[in-house]
């Protein structure tokens, strides 16, 4: 998907009462404000004013619109004067896209000397707002409210993350993610009800068996191998004389990228349990595959898999990186408590302060031969980590703020790549938080998207969401999974 080719609907609301002369100063002002939003270079999609509504006929065709229309991510509303709140429910009880409204006004000021009634009779977004805000709570819409003048920062930056959340829910209506063996023997978190999750968040969760994937390898050529080893050369150090174990990465990943761009699938996952007629765990070939967008889970969990794709592309063009994550183990030095971030191989090189190497070296699992992987360090800065649970009957998403630091030991003799972080509010209060919260052991580890992001994105889903912060108390923690789970329980009744 193509987020730049996205665009979001900016659609404002008035009423014939105040006659033409107003409707038309509305029009232009709005028209004036999506070019500026689209000039100001603040925001990641093209913003399209699509007209002044006044009727419930109006509304209602602007949504079955945006509906239909492939390019449109979302709704933009705005009512710059008063717009009659019941003339909207039937055009959002239609809305299938995602919504936000603005609440915002033409004017930063108030104008002393030219305020008066005809002035008040067009400026009223105040008074609009509210009565607009009113039918979006009474019909319980998942929306988006942002306040503030329209050519602030802040403005800017909280509908900049919107849009990348809309973006993010788009992207999972179109999901695909193939399995390529099954989970892992007796693990329970990766496993999931993909009927549900293919109803809720769009997902089509496919099974290929490892024996296809082999044939699927067999029938690379010499030339398409050398071709995606000039492209490692290109990217990364080559720090191993084992060449013909790298090329097998490389036949690995183009039969993996064959069978996708043929499923038109955007994620994937696998299983160390299930390599059968493989030599190696794709190692190299997945983290390759990572850093041009792909999604990918460990141990056959699809749901990180598809986590993972659509955060890298709910990220495009931000800096930092999204990656596949999993807790390792841990440094508790008093109050210096950090967490150790791998995998066995696959995680993404986006996230890598340093030009990544690869290296060829024992597994230790999996009964193959030694794999190709790239070796690293994570870069240091804010970010979150976030996983995606079954609680039976519904979704969670887990999110907690952590602070990605330099790894504290060269760990020489771990040639993997790893990323060091701080867990908020601490380590040891967010792990209490994380189990409580029935956290998975994988993660999407992002420096790029922001909590805010993905609570947008879940309340565009309609799922449970979590939040760990430095402001989290495992006592009042508690109470909300608490109530969470009775409210959720009736909400599905």
């Amino acid at each position: 998907m193509d987020m730049y080719a996205k665009e979001f609907w900016f659609v404002v609301g008035s009423q014939f009462l105040y006659g033409p002369e107003v409707l038309d100063t509305v029009a232009a002002r709005a028209a004036e404000m999506a070019d500026w939003w689209n000039k100001s270079g603040s925001l990641p999609c093209k913003v399209v004013y699509k007209g002044t509504v006044k009727t419930d006929a109006e509304i209602t065709k602007t949504m079955k619109a945006a509906n239909a229309d492939d390019a449109c991510a979302g709704i933009i509303t705005w009512c710059h004067t008063f717009s009659p709140s019941k003339m909207w429910i039937h055009g959002f009880d239609l809305l299938q896209k995602p919504y936000c409204h603005l609440a915002t006004q033409y004017n930063r000021n108030i104008p002393n000397l030219e305020i008066d009634m005809d002035f008040m009779n067009l400026n009223q977004a105040a008074h609009g707002d509210r009565e607009h805000g009113f039918i979006g709570a009474r019909m319980r819409l998942p929306r988006k409210i942002i306040a503030g003048y329209w050519q602030d920062k802040p403005v800017l930056e909280e509908l900049s993350a919107w849009m990348r959340s809309a973006v993010g829910y788009a992207f999972s209506r179109e999901l695909k993610i193939i399995r390529f063996g099954d989970n892992m023997r007796e693990v329970a978190v990766t496993e999931g009800d993909k009927v549900e999750t293919h109803i809720k968040l769009g997902w089509q969760v496919d099974y290929w068996p490892v024996g296809h994937l082999v044939e699927t390898m067999d029938a690379v050529t010499d030339a398409e191998v050398d071709a995606k080893m000039a492209e490692y050369e290109s990217r990364y150090t080559m720090d191993t004389d084992d060449i013909a174990t790298v090329r097998y990465q490389a036949r690995e990943e183009i039969a993996m990228r064959k069978i996708l761009e043929r499923e038109g699938a955007s994620a994937f996952s696998n299983n160390f349990q299930d390599l059968y007629g493989m030599e190696q765990l794709p190692g190299l070939a997945t983290q390759n595959m990572m850093a041009d967008g792909c999604g990918y889970g460990g141990e056959g969990d699809w749901k990180t898999a598809g986590m993972t794709a659509i955060m890298k592309a709910m990220a495009k063009g931000l800096p930092g990186g999204t990656v596949f994550m999993e807790d390792y183990t841990y440094d508790l030095e008093p109050g210096k408590e950090v967490s150790l971030g791998a995998h066995m191989l696959e995680v993404c090189p986006s996230i890598a302060a340093q030009r990544p190497k690869i290296q060829v070296h024992p597994l230790g699992i999996g009964d193959r031969q030694p794999p190709a992987r790239l070796v690293f360090e994570g870069k240091e800065g804010p970010g979150i980590v976030a996983t995606l649970i079954d609680m039976g009957g519904r979704l969670r998403l887990l999110i907690q703020d952590i602070e990605v630091i330099k790894p504290i030991y060269e760990m020489p003799n771990l040639p993997v790549a790893r990323v060091m972080w701080k867990a908020a509010p601490d380590l040891l209060t967010g792990v209490k938080c994380w189990i409580m919260s029935g956290g998975a052991h994988h993660t999407v580890l992002s420096t790029a998207v922001t909590a805010e992001m993905m609570i947008d994105w879940a309340r565009m889903m309609e799922i449970e969401c979590v939040h760990i912060t430095k402001d989290t108390r495992p006592e009042e923690l508690e109470k909300e999974l608490f109530y969470n789970d009775i409210a959720w329980k009736l909400k599905n009744i």
